[in-house]
């Protein structure tokens, strides 16, 4: 698998297995980026009590730009522009649409606008 065209380029289609491998690529750094918070102390106590890391928000914050750009593809494979992944914006129902469309649905059968069928 080509890690650097998945998780880097906006150009193209991806299929469902290619976005979950790249989604369970980020739940692996965010447990290595939790687990060192915890054992090099980099957390920090909020006023309401909650602690955060410091690691794992650098590591929210520099995958930002990965997630969209693994989205826009898939939103691609299903007929639809990148810019949807807006829809997950949407408090509680966005978050479930990006996972039905994204994660669930099957992809565009054949060609589109955007690629040829990554499962042909």
């Amino acid at each position: 698998m080509d890690w650097k065209y998945l998780l880097t380029s906006f150009d193209g289609r991806i299929n469902r297995s290619k976005f979950w491998a790249g989604i369970g690529v980020f739940i692996v750094i965010g447990v290595i980026a939790f687990i060192l918070d915890a054992i090099l102390g980099t957390r920090v106590t909020t006023a309401s009590g909650a602690q955060i890391g410091i690691i794992g928000i650098l590591f929210a914050l520099a995958s930002i730009y990965f997630a969209i750009a693994l989205y826009a593809k898939r939103w691609h494979d299903r007929n639809k522009s990148g810019w949807w992944t807006l829809i997950g914006f949407v408090p509680v129902i966005g978050g479930i649409w990006l996972l039905v469309e994204l994660g669930i649905l099957e992809g565009t059968r054949g060609a589109n606008q955007y690629g040829s069928d990554p499962l042909a």
